[in-house]
């Protein structure tokens, strides 16, 4: 039986200025992005719609955006809508901690709205988020990584014989749980990155890419759920669902419906 390591969460100190390793994830992260978008944007049916260097780079700002405004605003609304009704101040308060994927999502999906809006031309929307969903993938596994360094959201308790199972003192007991952190690394990092990756090296009809985005990020998290101990504030909800699986379901059925559209909206395929 395997015991957490106890990773200090403070990368490097710099007298007052403190830099957290789940922050040099995030920059990880960043930085996959914009490199695999650069790949993405010279593949031959972005490359003649005139996509560029700096349309990617501004992809990542607004992306940026998206996931740091979005995230909080998902975790308020979705976890603890209750304590932060009365105590609004805290809402602001990142530092503290308390973000959510699905709001993640939410908020960059806004933010690409609106970049795809404001772009001149105008793009699709689906055509920037074609470009966008695979590159997804590989900043979650970053960020699970900087989840296990420390030491967050832990699994379910698990078979002491299970040879991977593993004590998280932060979680105040000693029995042994699944490391989670490290399956949502596995299944919604590097096999969904895989998977996407090569569905999405093809021409696809535009929106195509995306619902299996959603679909993709749905089923992997959803399976991850069974394993991850659901939020102590919450526990299990209704069929024994947590928040998080029964966020993926709307997700999932909005990548089917957005899926089987795609060749209805365009007419034809994206060469």
């Amino acid at each position: 039986m395997l015991v957490h390591p106890q990773f200090n969460a403070v990368a490097l100190s710099l007298g007052p200025i403190q830099i957290h390793w789940y922050g040099l994830t995030y920059l990880v992260a960043f930085g996959l992005f914009l490199w695999l978008a650069m790949r993405r944007a010279k593949l031959p049916w972005f490359a003649d719609k005139g996509w560029t260097r700096r349309d990617v780079e501004d992809l990542l700002f607004w992306g940026v955006l998206g996931v740091v405004i979005g995230g909080r605003i998902g975790y308020v609304v979705f976890y603890k809508p209750g304590h932060y009704l009365a105590n609004p101040l805290e809402a602001l308060m990142v530092w503290k901690g308390g973000m959510a994927f699905h709001g993640g999502l939410l908020g960059v999906i806004v933010s690409l709205a609106l970049y795809a809006r404001t772009r001149t031309p105008k793009r699709p929307f689906f055509e920037v988020m074609d470009l966008v969903a695979p590159c997804v993938p590989l900043g979650l596994a970053s960020g699970r990584i900087g989840n296990f360094i420390n030491g967050e959201l832990w699994g379910r308790y698990a078979d002491p014989a299970l040879p991977w199972a593993m004590v998280f003192p932060q979680s105040g007991s000693e029995l042994p749980r699944h490391p989670s952190q490290l399956y949502q690394f596995a299944l919604e990092g590097l096999l969904f990155f895989a998977l996407l990756w090569l569905y999405a090296s093809k021409p696809r009809a535009i929106g195509q890419v995306s619902g299996m985005f959603l679909i993709g990020y749905g089923v992997m998290r959803f399976i991850a759920e069974f394993f991850r101990e659901p939020d102590s504030f919450l526990g299990l909800l209704t069929f024994g669902m947590s928040m998080g699986q029964w966020l993926c379901v709307p997700m999932v059925v909005a990548g089917v419906v957005i899926h089987q559209l795609a060749n209805q909206w365009t007419g034809k395929s994206a060469k």
